[in-house]
């Protein structure tokens, strides 16, 4: 190890021991916390960066060492996914008073999620078209060349994958496995097995009532010590934001930023366009935008950084039942279906601004109103199973375009700017599935009541 390398991680141990430091103060919140991982982390990586130059080894060296700390945080809440999700649908049936809203809930968040998707496309086709974006003018060069036949052998393994098909795979035929993450749809699988085993439980406890008790009491216990180790992995959230963050600035290319500067601007408005989409959606309900994106920047944070909305879950979960105070059932459904069903940003904005910019290559007017409706219908379908961890978007397309009869390519043609875009797209992912949970929380719910108990929340836990 270089005296260079030795020097840097002096560095950067020096920023993560301010941020233990300002942890300890009390009056410190998570998110100010988080601000502060998020700009220490940009300006080591800033530095790094313009210090040594682009591809210098000694950066490379570095964030080998800084990674062990990005990955690692993210390892530990990629470890804590399927045991929050299986816990939390169990206790979430287990727990219910009327074991006939369970069917309410689910259908009511995934028809939101659905629904923003919808809304999601049609975003992505209209800036897509005011700028005029097209896959003519797209250089190919040896890296897109190389992956370029990569996706299409992958294509061949989608392309065929039949709406019928895919709501298969969401059966857990071996629920073993799926907690192990082997599939794209193991989340969905998990789901499905604990609100099975829940509804199993709540049989057994009517059908003998001397177990009704330690149900719920192991129930409680289990769900309690997974919470709480969803708290303590999300203590070390600022080390881990500062982490990801410096590996991130430090290694973007601004050549490839700059050759695709148009593609990313446009991505970058039509996602905060459906930003300002949930906002409105969740005012209908009663709730400050304002507010709610201030509960929420946090996760968003995270959701940014790692790129994974399956990694965002137990953040996801936590922000909802803590910061938004949505019911805990409701909570854990939105999360865990967002992060598989219906993303905003990877499932809806991305398929569809591809398919706008390569359809006049091959003749077809994108603002045909037929084609948009097609499009539009096939990316909403296409939404559920999309798996929630990086690349989601890259498979998402890869269903989309061959289904209307477009090339692949231009996926691989955008491949070097795909984690710059995707950060962004994933924070728009999680945020979708929280909006869902409060859209539910509150039409299911005493509005009086709910909006009386938000406004208590926001004195509470007021910076």
């Amino acid at each position: 190890m270089s005296i260079a390398v030795i020097a840097n991680l002096a560095i950067f141990v020096g920023i993560l021991l301010f941020l233990f430091l300002q942890q300890r103060k009390a009056n410190n919140s998570l998110s100010r916390q988080v601000l502060l991982g998020l700009i220490f982390g940009s300006v080591f990586g800033l530095l790094v960066h313009v210090f040594y130059g682009e591809g210098n080894p000694i950066i490379k060296q570095t964030l080998e060492w800084v990674n062990v700390v990005g990955s690692g945080y993210v390892g530990l809440l990629k470890m804590v996914i399927m045991p929050l999700v299986l816990v939390s649908m169990i206790a979430a049936v287990v727990k219910l008073e009327n074991s006939g809203s369970l069917g309410k809930i689910s259908g009511l968040t995934i028809g939101v999620l659905l629904f923003t998707t919808m809304i999601a496309a049609l975003v992505g086709i209209i800036v897509t078209h005011l700028f005029g974006l097209s896959a003519a003018g797209l250089t190919e060069g040896v890296r897109e060349s190389a992956t370029i036949s990569v996706l299409e052998t992958k294509m061949g393994s989608v392309a065929d994958l039949t709406i019928p098909q895919m709501l298969v795979s969401f059966i857990p035929t071996n629920p073993f496995a799926d907690l192990t993450g082997s599939r794209s749809t193991s989340i969905i699988a998990v789901v499905i097995f604990g609100i099975l085993t829940g509804i199993a439980a709540r049989r057994v406890m009517i059908e003998k009532k001397e177990l009704e008790a330690p149900i719920r009491t192991f129930v409680d216990a289990i769900q309690s010590i997974v919470m709480r180790l969803v708290r303590m992995i999300i203590s070390l959230t600022p080390y881990g934001i500062a982490a990801l963050m410096a590996k991130v600035v430090a290694t973007s290319s601004v050549g490839d930023i700059l050759n695709l500067i148009g593609f990313i601007v446009a991505s970058y408005i039509a996602i905060f366009l459906m930003f300002i989409v949930h906002g409105i959606l969740v005012s209908f309900v009663g709730v400050s935008p304002k507010e709610y994106f201030k509960r929420i920047w946090p996760v968003l944070t995270f959701a940014f950084t790692s790129r994974s909305s399956a990694a965002t879950i137990p953040l996801n979960v936590e922000a909802q039942i803590t910061k938004l105070n949505v019911p805990p059932a409701i909570a854990n459904l939105a999360a865990t279906f967002g992060a598989t069903i219906g993303q905003n940003g990877c499932a809806g904005i991305y398929p569809a601004m591809l398919a706008v910019m390569v359809a006049p290559t091959v003749g077809i007017n994108p603002m045909d109103f037929n084609f948009i409706i097609s499009l539009v219908a096939m990316i909403t379908i296409s939404s559920f199973g999309i798996a929630g961890v990086g690349g989601g978007a890259t498979f998402a397309a890869l269903i989309v375009l061959p289904s209307m009869g477009l090339p692949v390519t231009i996926v691989a043609l955008l491949i070097s700017i795909e984690p710059l875009i995707d950060m962004a797209r994933t924070a728009l992912n999680v945020s979708g599935a929280m909006t869902a949970g409060t859209i539910t929380s509150r039409l299911l719910g005493n509005k009086k009541e709910i909006n009386q108990e938000f406004k208590t929340i926001q004195v509470q836990t007021a910076d």
